[in-house]
């Protein structure tokens, strides 16, 4: 099958700017889509607690980098999307909750213009099962390794592969039971045929070990359920 395109990807989004709007919930179809939130951001202070610059990728409406402010007050906060709509979501919800600085960029993060060696921390919000081939893969964390100042955090919350085949069957069908539980036996196939159609997520072992190729001093594991994980890493 082949996949959306990014213009195809852009529309989407476009078109759910209010769905995403929810941090009470957040995403419904993301197994412990809060707990991740939560750990990701509260690991960053941890990790970075003197942090002044955010980047996040992906952002979405700002769900992210909004409970990143609740735990670090008043950050500069640079946002990267695709889609304009949810970019001026997130910017208007931003700009109300910090007194630095708030930048929108709507880019690809694999063509993104953005200052090396500047950012405290980097969120990664179900975004970058959206990378495609080796190179992708490669290329992407590099660039976000180089984005970060010394000692400063990457840290993902993301749809995630396994590295076995017969693990992966059983996880997805897992998944796919929850979303039946969650909508009906329709919205667990429509849901699963844009999984398909649009994302090509990897596992967390191969983020991982690639994070550390590029050179993340120290990885971490956060959480991990059937096909979702969060985890990050120290520049």
């Amino acid at each position: 099958m082949n996949k959306s395109t990014i213009e195809e990807i852009r529309e989407r989004f476009d078109n759910d700017v209010e769905r995403f709007s929810n941090l009470d919930t957040g995403q419904l179809s993301t197994i412990d889509a809060t707990l991740s939130l939560e750990l990701i951001t509260e690991s960053a202070k941890r990790f970075a607690p003197a942090a002044e610059n955010l980047l996040d990728v992906g952002c979405g409406a700002g769900n992210y980098t909004l409970m990143m402010l609740s735990k670090i007050s008043d950050l500069n906060c640079t946002l990267v999307d695709l889609s304009k709509p949810m970019l001026d979501k997130a910017l208007a919800r931003v700009s109300e909750k910090t007194g630095g600085k708030v930048e929108i960029l709507q880019s690809d993060i694999r063509h993104a213009e953005l200052k090396e060696n500047h950012f405290d921390i980097i969120l990664a919000g179900a975004v970058l099962h959206h990378l495609r081939d080796n190179n992708d893969w490669e290329n992407t964390f590099a660039k976000l390794f180089k984005l970060l100042k010394p000692g400063g955090c990457l840290m993902i919350s993301d749809l995630i592969a396994q590295d076995t085949d017969a693990l992966n069957a059983y996880f997805w069908e897992q998944y796919g039971d929850y979303l039946e539980n969650l909508g009906g036996k329709e919205y667990r196939q429509k849901v699963l045929e844009y999984v398909e159609k649009e994302d090509s997520p990897r596992s967390m072992s191969y983020q991982l070990d690639l994070m550390k190729r590029v050179g993340f001093s120290k990885v971490e594991i956060l959480h991990k359920n059937l096909c979702f994980g969060a985890f990050g890493g120290i520049k």
